[in-house]
């Protein structure tokens, strides 16, 4: 409610604090679940409809396109409504959207399908960030926001890894209406657990005002930077998973779905990446933490190269160690530097995020076919090079 005290902040060691989190961690999971379980299918894609890598690729890509530009809507829709209404409205959609995509015929279909679930989807990632800038005590934020992030690596794990199981039992198509049911679940859990906003402020739908401010974070040099910092991570760990599967398909591999789905398992490394990293930064300082977890990730893409399935693996680990850690920090970062709408703050984080899923993650398949697993690593190693940059610039920017 308006009004509310500094001192009803949510700080950790409290009953809210458990609470809100288990909400937020099941919003996470679910979005990234629903989002995400194309990956595990995109070789079933290939052979089933006849498509390409890099078509199968548009699976994933059209909806973080999408997603990316609905989030500049649903964000600024939420300084109106209201953080919760938002988040609910969102996720009930986007599994509802899901059961029916198990349903539709045809690869246009399944295209259009997930197209409109990526505008759907677009009510909660931005808005779970301000929900978590707003109502946290400020020493949680760094510990709440990586449980978020946890819980999104998590449901992208999950949702990876049953469908893989799911579609070798029963076929692709019950998986994808299986992980529509458990958003609906994680819906209802978010809509009993998650408390009412204390510290939102509504605002008056004025497109200029609401404009306005998107303006002036673009107009800050340190926000502009994390904006690209996030296009160069997502794009780059995009990548890397997308074409893992064509590859550990393939001989001299040649695992099935379900070892490809337990693949994923490796994201669980990210859940305490993103909680672990998130403290440390609370003490060592954002930049020092963000070049770490960078300079990991570019490690295990590197080490990725290898011909051996256990150091590919690793490298696949390494890199997600760093990719969570970094994504943490330099989200909750964006929250703590946003003076006002900081919902449209992270919706323009999110924006940049989702973006380089889409380019990147489609220009992926055109050097694979190219280059095979060298041009993944080749584009995926530069792009974390240049977040590398970056980090050594928001150093003069803050």
């Amino acid at each position: 409610m308006p009004g509310a005290e500094a001192d009803d902040l949510i700080e950790r060691g409290t009953a809210a604090f458990v609470r809100t989190n288990l909400a937020l961690f099941a919003a996470g999971f679910a979005t990234f679940a629903l989002l995400y379980y194309v990956q595990a299918l995109m070789p079933v894609f290939s052979t089933e409809f006849g498509v390409s890598p890099a078509a199968a690729s548009l699976s994933l890509s059209l909806s973080t396109g999408l997603m990316a530009v609905s989030m500049l809507i649903a964000s600024s829709l939420s300084e109106v409504w209201g953080r919760k209404p938002v988040m609910m409205l969102s996720l009930l959609l986007s599994s509802l959207l899901t059961v029916a995509a198990a349903a539709l015929p045809s690869w246009p279909a399944l295209l259009a399908g997930r197209a409109a679930m990526g505008i759907t989807l677009a009510g909660l990632p931005a808005v779970a960030m301000a929900y978590v800038s707003e109502e946290m005590h400020p020493k949680s934020m760094g510990f709440a926001m990586g449980l978020y992030i946890g819980g999104s690596g998590l449901g992208g794990m999950s949702g990876r890894l049953l469908t893989g199981v799911l579609t070798d039992l029963f076929g692709w198509r019950a998986a994808v209406m299986a992980l529509g049911i458990a958003g609906l679940v994680s819906a209802a859990l978010v809509w009993r657990g998650l408390p009412a906003s204390r510290h939102f402020v509504p605002r008056e739908l004025r497109p200029r005002a609401l404009l306005s401010s998107l303006q002036l974070h673009l107009r800050d040099p340190a926000l502009r930077l994390l904006f690209v910092e996030g296009f160069l991570l997502m794009g780059s760990f995009v990548t890397i998973y997308n074409y893992a599967g064509y590859r550990l398909l393939a001989p001299p591999f040649s695992l099935s779905q379900t070892g490809v789905g337990l693949i994923f398992t490796i994201y669980l490394f990210g859940i305490f990446s993103s909680t672990g990293m998130g403290t440390l930064a609370g003490r060592l300082g954002r930049r020092r933490v963000l070049t770490i977890a960078l300079a990991v990730m570019l490690a295990g893409t590197l080490i990725t190269l290898s011909g051996r399935l256990w150091l590919l693996i690793g490298g696949i680990a390494v890199m997600t160690i760093g990719f969570f850690g970094g994504h943490s920090i330099a989200s909750s970062w964006v929250g703590a530097r946003a003076s006002q709408a900081k919902a449209q703050a992270s919706s323009l984080y999110l924006f940049s995020y989702y973006v380089g899923s889409s380019i990147v993650g489609s220009l992926g398949g055109v050097f694979w076919s190219a280059l095979g697993w060298p041009g993944i690593v080749g584009l995926t190693g530069t792009l974390v090079a240049l977040a590398l940059a970056v980090t050594l610039l928001l150093a003069r920017a803050v």
